[in-house]
Protein backbone atom coordinates (compact mmCIF):
# COMPACT_ATOMS: atom_id res chain seq x y z
CA UNK A 1 0.00 0.00 0.00
CA UNK A 2 2.98 2.55 0.77
CA UNK A 3 4.35 1.74 -2.54
CA UNK A 4 1.01 2.49 -3.97
CA UNK A 5 0.59 5.51 -2.58
CA UNK A 6 4.12 6.53 -3.52
CA UNK A 7 3.62 5.40 -7.13
CA UNK A 8 -0.02 7.91 -7.38
CA UNK A 9 1.69 10.49 -5.39
CA UNK A 10 4.21 10.90 -8.43
CA UNK A 11 1.80 10.39 -11.10
CA UNK A 12 -0.41 12.92 -9.49
CA UNK A 13 2.98 15.53 -9.30
CA UNK A 14 3.80 14.47 -12.78
CA UNK A 15 0.15 15.73 -14.15
CA UNK A 16 0.36 18.63 -12.24
CA UNK A 17 3.76 19.85 -13.63
CA UNK A 18 2.28 18.62 -16.79
CA UNK A 19 -0.53 20.73 -16.50
CA UNK A 20 1.43 23.56 -15.35
CA UNK A 21 3.93 23.39 -18.31
CA UNK A 22 1.36 23.35 -20.86
CA UNK A 23 0.08 26.54 -19.35
CA UNK A 24 2.79 28.27 -19.22
CA UNK A 25 3.26 27.43 -23.06
CA UNK A 26 -0.31 28.35 -23.71
CA UNK A 27 0.14 31.82 -22.08
CA UNK A 28 3.77 32.17 -24.55
CA UNK A 29 2.03 31.60 -27.53
CA UNK A 30 -0.84 33.55 -26.47
CA UNK A 31 1.18 36.68 -25.72
CA UNK A 32 3.22 35.75 -28.95
CA UNK A 33 0.36 35.60 -30.85
CA UNK A 34 -1.14 38.81 -29.20
CA UNK A 35 2.62 40.90 -30.05
CA UNK A 36 2.24 39.61 -34.14
CA UNK A 37 -1.25 40.60 -34.01
CA UNK A 38 -0.15 44.31 -32.57
CA UNK A 39 2.30 44.49 -34.60
CA UNK A 40 0.06 44.01 -38.02
CA UNK A 41 -2.53 46.57 -36.73
CA UNK A 42 0.08 49.10 -36.43
CA UNK A 43 1.75 48.55 -39.75
CA UNK A 44 -2.08 48.83 -41.36
CA UNK A 45 -3.06 51.44 -39.22
CA UNK A 46 0.70 53.31 -40.20
CA UNK A 47 -0.59 51.98 -43.57
CA UNK A 48 -3.67 54.00 -43.95
CA UNK A 49 -2.44 57.03 -42.40
CA UNK A 50 0.06 57.39 -44.60
CA UNK A 51 -2.22 57.33 -47.44
CA UNK A 52 -4.65 59.67 -46.14
CA UNK A 53 -1.57 62.24 -45.54
CA UNK A 54 -0.88 61.77 -49.27
CA UNK A 55 -4.29 62.08 -50.11
CA UNK A 56 -4.24 65.44 -48.06
CA UNK A 57 -1.24 66.82 -49.49
CA UNK A 58 -2.66 67.04 -52.87
CA UNK A 59 -6.67 67.62 -52.03
CA UNK A 60 -5.54 70.62 -49.34
CA UNK A 61 -4.04 73.72 -50.66
CA UNK A 62 -1.59 76.24 -48.86
CA UNK A 63 -0.32 75.07 -45.53
CA UNK A 64 -2.51 72.96 -44.73
CA UNK A 65 -1.37 70.72 -47.87
CA UNK A 66 1.61 71.33 -46.56
CA UNK A 67 2.01 69.88 -43.28
CA UNK A 68 0.31 66.76 -44.80
CA UNK A 69 3.43 66.78 -47.55
CA UNK A 70 6.12 67.07 -44.22
CA UNK A 71 4.68 64.67 -42.12
CA UNK A 72 4.44 61.95 -44.87
CA UNK A 73 8.49 62.89 -45.72
CA UNK A 74 9.77 62.33 -42.18
CA UNK A 75 7.58 58.74 -42.07
CA UNK A 76 8.95 57.86 -45.01
CA UNK A 77 12.31 58.36 -43.90
CA UNK A 78 12.03 56.68 -41.20
CA UNK A 79 10.09 53.57 -42.42
CA UNK A 80 12.54 53.27 -45.17
CA UNK A 81 15.57 53.28 -43.12
CA UNK A 82 13.96 50.75 -40.21
CA UNK A 83 13.42 48.81 -42.80
CA UNK A 84 16.99 48.49 -44.68
CA UNK A 85 18.58 48.45 -41.06
CA UNK A 86 16.84 45.67 -39.92
CA UNK A 87 17.29 43.57 -43.15
CA UNK A 88 20.98 44.08 -43.09
CA UNK A 89 21.34 42.69 -39.18
CA UNK A 90 21.39 39.26 -39.60
CA UNK A 91 24.52 39.90 -41.65
CA UNK A 92 25.55 42.91 -39.55
CA UNK A 93 25.41 42.61 -36.00
CA UNK A 94 26.86 46.24 -35.86
CA UNK A 95 23.25 47.77 -37.55
CA UNK A 96 21.95 46.85 -34.17
CA UNK A 97 23.25 50.20 -32.91
CA UNK A 98 21.91 52.20 -35.90
CA UNK A 99 18.61 49.93 -34.94
CA UNK A 100 18.96 51.76 -31.72
CA UNK A 101 20.06 55.52 -32.59
CA UNK A 102 17.00 54.77 -35.29
CA UNK A 103 14.50 54.28 -32.06
CA UNK A 104 15.95 57.63 -30.65
CA UNK A 105 15.06 59.54 -33.69
CA UNK A 106 12.26 57.87 -33.46
CA UNK A 107 10.91 59.28 -30.70
CA UNK A 108 11.63 63.15 -31.68
CA UNK A 109 10.25 62.17 -34.86
CA UNK A 110 6.68 61.27 -32.82
CA UNK A 111 6.89 63.96 -30.76
CA UNK A 112 6.88 66.50 -34.39
CA UNK A 113 4.22 64.54 -35.84
CA UNK A 114 1.91 65.27 -33.28
CA UNK A 115 2.70 69.05 -33.17
CA UNK A 116 2.35 68.82 -36.65
CA UNK A 117 -1.04 67.34 -36.65
CA UNK A 118 -1.63 69.89 -33.57
CA UNK A 119 -0.88 72.21 -36.19
CA UNK A 120 -2.74 70.76 -39.05
CA UNK A 121 -6.19 71.14 -37.19
CA UNK A 122 -5.49 74.96 -36.62
CA UNK A 123 -8.09 76.77 -38.40
CA UNK A 124 -6.15 80.38 -38.19
CA UNK A 125 -3.90 80.45 -41.38
CA UNK A 126 -1.73 83.20 -39.96
CA UNK A 127 -0.39 80.63 -36.99
CA UNK A 128 -0.15 77.90 -39.26
CA UNK A 129 2.25 80.03 -41.83
CA UNK A 130 4.18 81.17 -38.55
CA UNK A 131 4.73 78.41 -37.07
CA UNK A 132 5.18 75.84 -40.04
CA UNK A 133 8.90 77.18 -41.03
CA UNK A 134 10.35 75.96 -37.51
CA UNK A 135 8.53 72.51 -37.44
CA UNK A 136 9.62 71.89 -41.16
CA UNK A 137 13.14 72.81 -39.96
CA UNK A 138 13.17 69.98 -37.58
CA UNK A 139 11.54 67.76 -39.49
CA UNK A 140 14.13 68.28 -42.22
CA UNK A 141 16.91 67.16 -39.50
CA UNK A 142 15.64 64.15 -38.78
CA UNK A 143 14.56 63.35 -42.34
CA UNK A 144 18.58 63.66 -42.69
CA UNK A 145 19.79 61.89 -39.99
CA UNK A 146 17.65 58.93 -41.19
CA UNK A 147 18.46 58.87 -44.33
CA UNK A 148 22.41 59.42 -43.70
CA UNK A 149 22.47 55.74 -41.28
CA UNK A 150 20.08 54.08 -44.46
CA UNK A 151 22.41 55.29 -47.17
CA UNK A 152 25.69 54.88 -45.25
CA UNK A 153 24.15 51.47 -44.25
CA UNK A 154 23.48 49.96 -48.25
CA UNK A 155 26.94 51.12 -48.93
CA UNK A 156 28.58 49.12 -46.05
CA UNK A 157 26.22 46.16 -47.50
CA UNK A 158 27.13 46.41 -50.69
CA UNK A 159 30.85 47.16 -49.80
CA UNK A 160 30.69 43.74 -47.41
CA UNK A 161 28.72 41.74 -50.86
CA UNK A 162 31.82 43.13 -53.34
CA UNK A 163 34.27 41.46 -50.90
CA UNK A 164 32.54 38.81 -51.05
CA UNK A 165 32.41 38.35 -54.32
CA UNK A 166 35.85 38.97 -54.51
CA UNK A 167 36.91 35.98 -52.62
CA UNK A 168 34.53 34.02 -53.71
CA UNK A 169 36.42 34.90 -57.47
CA UNK A 170 39.51 34.07 -55.93
CA UNK A 171 38.63 30.68 -54.29
CA UNK A 172 36.87 29.70 -57.80
CA UNK A 173 40.29 30.52 -59.88
CA UNK A 174 42.02 28.49 -57.37
CA UNK A 175 39.94 25.65 -57.77
CA UNK A 176 39.80 26.05 -61.50
CA UNK A 177 43.76 25.75 -61.37
CA UNK A 178 43.87 23.04 -59.06
CA UNK A 179 41.51 20.80 -61.64
CA UNK A 180 43.93 21.08 -64.41
CA UNK A 181 47.05 20.31 -62.39
CA UNK A 182 47.84 17.18 -62.73
CA UNK A 183 51.20 14.93 -62.90
CA UNK A 184 52.77 13.92 -66.08
CA UNK A 185 53.57 10.46 -64.61
CA UNK A 186 50.47 9.53 -63.56
CA UNK A 187 49.33 6.66 -66.08
CA UNK A 188 46.10 8.38 -67.99
CA UNK A 189 44.93 4.96 -68.95
CA UNK A 190 44.67 1.19 -67.98
CA UNK A 191 46.30 0.91 -71.20
CA UNK A 192 49.78 2.95 -69.76
CA UNK A 193 49.13 1.79 -66.62
CA UNK A 194 49.60 -2.02 -67.75
CA UNK A 195 52.58 -0.55 -69.93
CA UNK A 196 54.13 0.92 -66.70
CA UNK A 197 53.80 -2.41 -64.68
CA UNK A 198 56.84 -4.74 -64.15
CA UNK A 199 57.05 -7.14 -67.29
CA UNK A 200 58.28 -10.21 -64.76
CA UNK A 201 54.98 -12.10 -65.43
CA UNK A 202 53.83 -15.15 -63.22
CA UNK A 203 56.98 -17.03 -61.22
CA UNK A 204 56.55 -20.28 -62.37
CA UNK A 205 58.63 -23.35 -63.19
CA UNK A 206 59.77 -21.36 -66.54
CA UNK A 207 59.89 -18.10 -65.36
CA UNK A 208 63.13 -18.74 -62.71
CA UNK A 209 66.07 -16.98 -64.24
CA UNK A 210 69.42 -18.66 -64.44
CA UNK A 211 68.32 -22.40 -63.36
CA UNK A 212 68.05 -24.59 -66.32
CA UNK A 213 65.73 -28.16 -66.89
CA UNK A 214 67.95 -30.14 -65.85
CA UNK A 215 69.42 -28.55 -63.17
CA UNK A 216 65.34 -28.05 -61.79
CA UNK A 217 65.04 -31.87 -62.01
CA UNK A 218 68.72 -32.98 -60.60
CA UNK A 219 69.46 -34.45 -63.71
CA UNK A 220 72.85 -32.65 -64.23
CA UNK A 221 75.28 -35.31 -63.94
CA UNK A 222 73.48 -37.65 -65.77
CA UNK A 223 73.50 -35.34 -68.57
CA UNK A 224 77.01 -34.33 -68.37
CA UNK A 225 77.88 -38.58 -68.64
CA UNK A 226 75.53 -38.54 -71.76
CA UNK A 227 77.29 -35.68 -73.29
CA UNK A 228 80.91 -37.43 -72.85
CA UNK A 229 79.65 -40.52 -74.32
CA UNK A 230 78.20 -38.90 -77.04
CA UNK A 231 81.49 -37.05 -77.81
Amino acid sequence: MDMLGVVLGLALLFGVGLLVMLGVGAAKLGKAAAAKISQEEAKARRAFENTALKAKSFAKPGAHGEISTVRLALRSALDSTRKVLAAGLAEDSQLAESLQLLSRLDAHAAELDGELRTLELEPEAGRVAAKLPELRERAERITHAAESMRWAAQDRMQRFADDELSRLAEECESEAGALRHWDSGTPSSPTAAAAAAPQGGRKGIAGKRGVSAEELLGLTDLAQRLRKRSA
